[in-house]
């Protein structure tokens, strides 16, 4: 695949910037990577394991002449980093983010962009629990989606070339509306994010040894608990409206459950075990 950047700049080299660093590099997608980050230890680790051609902790200097940057920072932070970075890109420069909330981001970041620098909103679904330079993985987006924002102010060339960019990096690439994305993601990710913590939080509560007696359910419905902290409070504040739709939603179906069990109905509550197996069986990932 020719490449489709010059220089990159990443801010934030931790599992999602990383990645992408290090695959977009391999595949040779980029020219040149500078990645951004506030801490020397992750500027070091990032250097080290060759994520990125140079690193520095200064934003002026990290998007000097990039005909790309890439914003994989937490939620809260994107605004405020796009800001610092735009005074120095080169001229046409597309910008886009790995935020997993799009209509607030898409919407800053269009206020945020200089005359000709193209915005395109994304959203790569793909990670692990976990964080930093040391969970980068070239692999890390092989088979799974990427989700592009464009509105109607995005353009069209700009578009393209962050879906090829995507694409080169093994992801497959669907696009629709900031705001659907939004309703989409807090039914089949942040709902199941809070879950996790809520659930962790129980068992932790009820206090003593509990989890040394699990099997493989607890550990698998926890495990995203284990997520940065920082990054998931700004993403359930970002798309606060959608996730109380979705957590209301969630709490009804647990109410369906409890009050079958309270009463002893065996009819209703196998209807409800039974709804959820069928639904979850035709599900195929």
């Amino acid at each position: 695949m020719p490449r489709l950047f010059e220089r990159a700049a990443i801010a934030g080299v931790g599992l999602i910037g990383g990645s992408l660093a290090l695959a977009a590099r391999r595949a040779g997608l980029i020219g040149e990577v500078v990645g951004l980050a506030r801490r020397a230890e992750t500027l070091a680790e990032a250097k080290q394991r060759g994520l990125v051609d140079r690193a520095t902790n200064d934003p002026a200097d990290a998007a000097r002449g990039a005909d790309l940057l890439v914003l994989a920072v937490p939620v809260r932070a994107i605004a405020g980093v796009a800001r610092a970075c735009v005074p120095t890109l080169a001229t046409g420069a597309v910008i886009t983010d790995a935020g997993s909330v799009k209509a607030i981001v898409v919407r800053e970041l269009e206020a945020v962009a200089a005359a000709g620098q193209h915005v395109v909103g994304a959203h790569p679904i793909a990670g692990t629990e976990d964080t930093g330079p040391a969970a980068a993985t070239a692999d890390l987006f092989r088979d799974q989606l990427c989700i592009l924002t464009p509105t109607a102010r995005t353009d069209t060339a700009a578009a393209d070339r962050i879906q090829a960019l995507w694409e080169g990096v093994g992801m497959r690439v669907t696009r629709m509306t900031p705001e659907r994305h939004d309703e989409v993601l807090a039914a089949v990710s942040h709902l199941p994010h809070v879950i996790a913590f809520a659930l962790m939080n129980a068992i932790a509560a009820a206090g003593g040894d509990l989890p040394h007696y699990s099997g493989g359910s607890l550990r698998d419905a926890t495990r995203v608990a284990a997520s940065s902290v920082d990054m998931w409070r700004d993403i359930l504040f970002a798309n606060r409206e959608a996730i109380d739709h979705a957590l209301t939603g969630f709490t009804a179906e647990v109410d369906r459950v409890r009050d079958a069990i309270r009463r002893g109905d065996e009819a209703a509550l196998t209807e409800l075990l039974t709804r959820a197996r069928v639904a979850r069986r035709g599900w195929k990932a």
